[in-house]
């Protein structure tokens, strides 16, 4: 017994060693002027998606800016190294963001209110030395301004030439505590460490105009919060990879995005870009031709009417359930289209609709195929 705990032993020794062997790390000491200066240089890219991600409030970034000038600790930032020598920021963006906003070298419109480059941080909330407060870079004088420049923080380089895989696993952990963001958010920044194709690949079809109409019920905390981009992948995880759903959605979701995005696993999944392209944009056009905006409402109290909300498992039952019957229909066909927007009126009005698309309980593979099913049945006058 003892022999062969100690093999099991030597091979996770092996086993962690000879993923090590795939990690080359370098670790350095840059202060704040030098990383705008790489920033400005475009040597650090900070990607417009994760930039999206920088949701300080001015007091958090003033009270960054305060533990600065106290010198006190300041967690590492973590970057990996590119083929070219560039550098990509995989955590530290709350703290670089706070830093180029006092220098007003910062762009963040989604913020409320926005940030416009040229914008200086005017510091606020600081609970130690309170004489900062309503101060801006240029309030603070050249001795305050030149530590500020010179204030140093450890930055963590996973080398070019390290694991893929590595490289993603390491930012879905930094980056799954701390500031909150959103699972799409997180599949976006993490993901497209594998391969960002899939990726910008559901980013774009988010911007399709019919899909946008179909949407319009979601407000717009939720879109900042990527969850048009998430719907997308909803549709392609559901539409391809039903059978490997069993609770989590979330996960399952993501499992779906790794797959596609994975060298490895792409080629079981293979996804064929410009098939599914035309499928994505098909089937949005046909909904934004019937029920538009009220593609994925729900009926209201009384049953007899539609609400201006957005439920989730209409979109589910809508955009899957119409696929049998895709290859039949045209968005420009108003005869037709007619039709089938008081067959998918009806249809959301109908108590057995009703009743399997509320309530909770329903993320799971038996309801999920009922609802599904239950939008197929319906339309089969249609193929």
């Amino acid at each position: 017994m003892a022999d062969q705990n100690q093999q099991g032993v030597t091979e996770l020794i092996t086993a962690i060693d000879a993923r090590v062997k795939n990690v080359h790390t370098q670790t350095l000491d840059l202060s704040f002027n030098e990383l705008v200066d790489m920033y400005e240089a475009k040597e650090l890219n900070i990607s417009p998606e994760f930039q999206r991600l920088f949701q300080w409030s001015e007091g958090a970034r003033s009270r960054f800016i305060e533990s600065l000038l106290l010198e006190m600790p300041v967690p590492p930032i973590y970057v990996i190294e590119e083929e070219d020598g560039k550098y990509v920021l995989i955590d530290g963006l709350q703290r670089i963001s706070s830093y180029l906003h006092l220098r007003g070298m910062l762009e963040a419109k989604h913020l409320d209110p926005p940030v416009e480059k040229g914008q200086k941080l005017k510091l606020s909330d600081c609970d130690i030395v309170a004489e900062l407060n309503g101060k801006s870079f240029d309030d603070l004088g050249t001795a305050l301004q030149i530590k500020l420049k010179r204030a140093f923080v450890n930055v963590k380089v996973v080398r070019k030439g390290s694991d893929v895989r590595f490289q993603y696993y390491m930012f879905k952990r930094l980056n799954t505590g701390g500031q909150v963001l959103s699972e799409q958010q997180i599949r976006n920044c993490t993901i497209r460490l594998l391969n960002k194709k899939f990726n910008d690949f559901i980013i774009e079809l988010s911007k399709f105009p019919p899909f946008q109409t179909c949407i319009d019920a979601v407000s717009t905390e939720r879109i900042l919060a990527a969850f048009d981009q998430e719907l997308v992948l909803r549709f392609f995880a559901f539409k391809n990879d039903q059978a490997s759903f069993s609770h989590d959605v979330s996960d399952f979701m993501t499992e779906y995005m790794e797959k596609v995005s994975d060298s490895e696993k792409a080629k079981v999944v293979n996804f064929e870009y410009e098939d599914e392209d035309a499928i994505f944009k098909k089937t949005f056009s046909v909904l934004a031709a019937t029920l538009g905006a009220s593609s994925f409402s729900f009926a209201n109290k009384a049953g007899n009417a539609l609400t201006n909300g957005f439920s989730v498992y209409h979109f589910e039952a809508l955009t899957i359930g119409i696929q049998p019957l895709l290859d039949k229909l045209n968005a420009g066909d108003a005869a037709q289209m007619g039709r089938l927007k008081d067959k998918l009126h009806a249809l959301k009005i109908d108590p057995g609709f009703i009743k399997i698309t509320t309530g909770g309980g329903r993320n799971s593979p038996g309801p999920l195929k009922a609802r599904i099913g239950f939008v197929s049945e319906q339309l089969k006058e249609f193929q």
